[in-house]
């Protein structure tokens, strides 16, 4: 299996799961300076202990992807910028490592026979979703130009899939949480921010609703669909947890036994209102059932995050 974005948040547990399921695993990272590299040098240490797997550390904008792509029997590309709010000040970096990536992934794989291209999109497409939970077959209104990205990779895949018969397999995951989310992620803020007793800033009233998802169960899915996705496919992965901002601070002060303090700011442009997944498609299909309840999965992040602070403390 060949896994872009290995050393990240989803694509280091994409990468365990892999191996404990036997399979060879390649894995290619850039190790960009969008945050610590020693975040994800801990992510990849795991793995990096096991024989059948293999780290390449370079740009996929550099590198040869057809003799990449060639011997594996499917590939998981999750390599990509994230970030809703700084997309707008960056697009053309979003544009490149978003859309030009996937691009490039896609004449590669059109060359060679694949069992699946499974590619990482996002609920980011939905935008304001005109029905919740939304379905696959609402029309695509992202409200951020990273949104914009995520589109565009799903309709590059589709028209690859239409017309060379490259078997992509869109996934659309649903605020992914739990150990290794990354640093500007909500989560991992409010969490950090907890723990040294400084408010957390909520943009907007904070009865906004995510449905939130697990990182094993997104795996669990991930890996379900390189098996019996089907080409041409799209799938919401949720976790079915919906929940208001205001509820997760409430349940992380439960956790931690003190109130979380907070700080309510004006809404950011770029963030949607609400969103739910309707995992029918994927249940029917993929067999896709959450399996993770909100407040053991934030615990256990929140379990994860104490053990990096007490490491860096007894380092320093």
């Amino acid at each position: 299996m060949l896994v872009t974005g290995g050393a990240g948040f989803i694509g280091s547990h994409l990468a365990e799961r892999c191996l404990e399921r036997g399979w060879h695993v390649v894995a290619i990272d850039a190790f960009t300076d969008y945050y610590d590299q020693r975040l994800k040098r801990r992510n990849v240490a795991r793995a990096l202990e096991d024989p059948s797997y293999d780290l390449i550390e370079a740009d996929l904008l550099e590198l040869d992807l057809e003799e990449l792509v060639r011997p594996v029997a499917a590939v998981f590309h999750l390599a990509a910028q994230p970030g809703v709010r700084i997309s707008w000040d960056q697009f053309e970096l979003y544009a490149r490592q978003n859309v030009t990536v996937t691009h490039r992934l896609l004449e590669a794989a059109r060359k060679v026979s694949l069992e699946r291209l499974v590619i990482a999109s996002s609920s980011s497409v939905y935008g304001d979703a005109e029905s919740l939970p939304t379905g696959e077959d609402v029309v695509p209104r992202p409200v951020s130009p990273y949104g914009v990205t995520k589109v565009a990779t799903e309709q590059l895949a589709h028209v690859y899939w239409r017309s060379f018969g490259v078997p992509t397999v869109c996934l659309r995951y649903f605020t992914v949480y739990g150990p290794r989310q990354r640093p500007d992620m909500a989560f991992n803020r409010l969490i950090a921010l907890a723990l040294r007793g400084e408010p957390f800033e909520v943009y907007g009233d904070g009865e906004q609703t995510r449905d939130f998802t697990f990182v094993a169960d997104a795996i669990t899915g991930t890996v379900a669909a390189s098996e019996r996705g089907k080409p041409g496919a799209a799938y919401n992965l949720g976790g079915g947890s919906r929940r208001s901002m205001n509820s997760v601070l409430d349940t992380l002060s439960d956790l931690l036994g003190r109130s979380v303090e907070r700080a309510y700011l004006q809404p950011q442009r770029g963030d949607a209102r609400d969103t739910a997944a309707d995992i029918a498609r994927a249940q029917g299909d993929l067999g896709y059932e959450p399996a993770y309840e909100f407040h053991a999965g934030l615990e256990s992040q929140l379990a994860w995050q104490q053990a990096l602070v007490e490491t860096a403390e007894s380092l320093s």
